[in-house]
């Protein structure tokens, strides 16, 4: 059953000293897609700004906008309402042998290759090669998410923003980042294009509706299994209704929520702030 959902996303900065001038790209569009529907999308900033939008190579909305008064705070603010349904299988089930053709690891190269946040490991790679030993390539993308979510805590804070796949498997912690890498990095090592992908999560499968709550930034990933399908391997579950994806890419790099550079006083404070509704 199809959900209909406000997410609100709203991020501040102060800095320490006047910004006299900034060049920003905020990802905070949600797709548009077989699962997705935008209804209404904006995204405002205070001070305002003159923003364009484009579509990056990956196929994300980028809002764009620069500001060139000075200025001690600024406010970036997403709003979108937007209908979901779950996440369906691709019909037809590409097998080992169509992934290892010259066809498709030229098509999905850059899902193949391994990046900074993505790096090859020969030890991960062993542990993917004996999960996925005598299953479909379905259900090693599976058995995969399954063993990362059963191997790893999940613990705010262990973490952060620049910390790769690897640095996380050694703690055998992390948050939904760290999930969807390490999960990427299994899946490519057995030749699986896999994809990150950013966005929302309303934390509660029976939400009533109209009622507010602290949504929470999420990230999963989508294999390339005769056909793009989406998993979560942090809750090990296929993508529902709950999910809202906004970005997808090689890893977190590629789909930030927002990004720029200024000129004038580093930044101070940063405040973040999700709040999601299902409104039907």
């Amino acid at each position: 059953m199809s959900w209909r959902l406000r997410v609100v996303h709203s991020t501040g900065f102060a800095y320490k000293s006047p910004v006299t001038s900034s060049y920003n790209e905020a990802r905070l569009t949600p797709r548009s897609d077989h699962r997705q529907n935008v209804i209404v999308n904006r995204v405002e900033t205070v001070p305002s700004s003159r923003a364009y939008r484009y579509t990056d190579y990956w196929g994300s909305a980028v809002t764009a906008f620069d500001l060139h008064a000075p200025h001690n705070e600024l406010e970036v603010s997403g709003m979108s309402v937007v209908e979901t349904d779950a996440g369906e299988r691709p019909d037809e089930q590409a097998s080992w042998d169509d992934l290892h053709t010259e066809y498709i690891e030229d098509r999905y190269d850059e899902m193949l290759t391994f990046t900074a946040y993505v790096p090859k490991n020969r030890s991960l790679g062993a542990t993917a090669k004996r999960l996925a030993k005598g299953k479909t390539p379905e259900e090693a993308v599976e058995a995969i998410c399954k063993f990362v979510y059963d191997e790893m805590e999940y613990v705010p804070g262990t973490t952060g923003v620049h910390t790769t796949a690897v640095d996380a498997w050694n703690e055998r912690k992390g948050v939904c980042q760290d999930y969807a890498h390490l999960t990427l990095l299994m899946l490519r090592s057995l030749g699986i294009p896999a994809r990150y992908v950013s966005g929302y999560l309303h934390p509660d499968p029976e939400a009533p509706i109209d009622k507010t709550v602290a949504g929470q930034s999420h990230a999963w990933i989508e294999a390339w299994t005769g056909g793009w399908w989406g998993y979560d391997p942090t809750n090990d579950t296929p993508i529902t209704e709950r999910h809202v994806s906004v970005g997808v890419g090689r890893d977190y790099a590629d789909v930030s929520p927002l990004r720029g550079v200024y000129t004038g006083g580093g930044a101070t404070d940063l405040d973040v702030v999700v709040e999601i509704t299902r409104l039907a």
